[in-house]
């Protein structure tokens, strides 16, 4: 389940890279990616939700320099990974134009920003849920099966790569600022309910032919520029309890993930482990090439994403290339090229 050997980086590489030059086509057939902002390549756009990100500065280090609906400056860590897997094209958001066709075949997004584990997580922020991420990857399958036929469809199925990321929105956009689940569920109880829900996810996108599954955990949510400026009491530094809880719920992660290996015959699922590679960035941005990882670039560094990220925020930096978050909740681009580097390593299983 979880990548625990010492294989280094340059030879996940190298792996990668002898067998594009062997066959000259992807390492997997296609790519599909479900999940929150993290991942979201621009879904929100088409939504009725303030969680948008398709206008500057976001996007500004991209090559044509134009927001996308990613929440970062440039690339997502998932487009870095669609690169090392050999794709020349990321997979475009499923409610976009840009879904049709041969397009498909190569895969799509179906992340959107706001999206949790928690269903009530998503229908607040108008956000695509997690089961109707799943309504949408059947309509995507039944678009491919009519396309090249049900054998091969489900051969380009089960051979894809299926990444997932959430969990982040259900605490700090939700759990935390919500006193009704504040105080109807301990973090723990809270954890245990999700776990619930991304079982529930797994076990539907297994019976629907997916056999090689990369989920990611919780990153070090009390590190977060917008987590230390509303829970860090005025402090500068990481907020513990909601490190701790980032903690828990990975673990609970783990074992649940394992639980569904011993009982999802043929399932490759890989847990990553985001924590430690950000709070290393964070604890350690001068051995990096980082400088800053405390204040965001965009604004004043406090909580701003989305709408309080604008071309008229007052402090947003120049240049991003140093800074480890781009927004209040978002890496930057560099980060993201990092973060990439270090998922690969730990998911050389699921293209083994």
């Amino acid at each position: 389940m979880k990548f625990t050997g010492s294989l280094p980086l340059n030879y996940c590489i190298l792996i990668c890279m002898g067998f594009l030059l062997v066959h000259g086509d992807p390492i997997v057939p296609m790519i599909c990616i479900f999940g929150d902002s993290v991942v979201d390549a621009g879904n929100n756009n088409y939504l009725n939700t303030l969680i948008k990100s398709n206008f500057p500065p976001y996007g500004r280090d991209l090559v044509d320099k134009k927001p996308t609906g990613r929440f970062c400056n440039g690339k997502l860590a998932t487009d870095y990974t669609v690169e090392y897997m050999g794709f020349n094209s990321y997979p475009p958001p499923y409610l976009s134009q840009e879904a049709q066709g041969q397009r498909l075949l190569t895969g799509v997004n179906f992340a959107s920003g706001g999206c949790g584990y928690y269903d009530r997580t998503s229908q607040f922020y108008h956000a695509i849920s997690l089961p109707q991420q799943l309504v949408n990857y059947m309509d995507y399958q039944d678009k491919v099966k009519k396309m090249v036929g049900e054998d091969k469809a489900n051969a380009i199925f089960s051979g894809g790569i299926h990444l997932l990321s959430a969990g982040s929105s259900d605490f700090l956009q939700n759990y935390y600022v919500n006193p009704l689940i504040y105080r109807s569920y301990s973090p723990d109880q809270f954890s245990d309910v999700l776990m619930q829900s991304y079982s529930v996810f797994i076990q539907s996108l297994y019976k629907l032919g997916a056999r090689r599954i990369g989920v990611t955990g919780l990153p070090p949510t009390g590190c977060l520029p917008a987590a230390i400026t509303m829970f860090g009491a005025g402090s500068n530094q990481c907020v513990a309890r909601l490190n701790q809880d980032a903690v828990s719920f990975n673990s609970k992660l783990n074992n649940t993930s394992q639980a569904l290996l011993n009982t999802l015959p043929g399932l490759k699922l890989v847990v990553f482990n985001i924590y430690q590679p950000l709070l290393d960035l964070i604890s350690k941005p001068n051995e990096n090439g980082f400088f800053e990882s405390r204040r965001a670039c965009c604004g004043t560094g406090t909580v701003e994403t989305s709408l309080l990220c604008n071309e008229r925020s007052i402090g947003t930096c120049s240049n991003a290339t140093g800074y480890v978050f781009w927004d209040g909740f978002h890496p930057s681009e560099n980060a993201n090229k990092v973060l990439a580097d270090n998922l690969l390593a730990q998911g050389i299983s699921l293209i083994a």
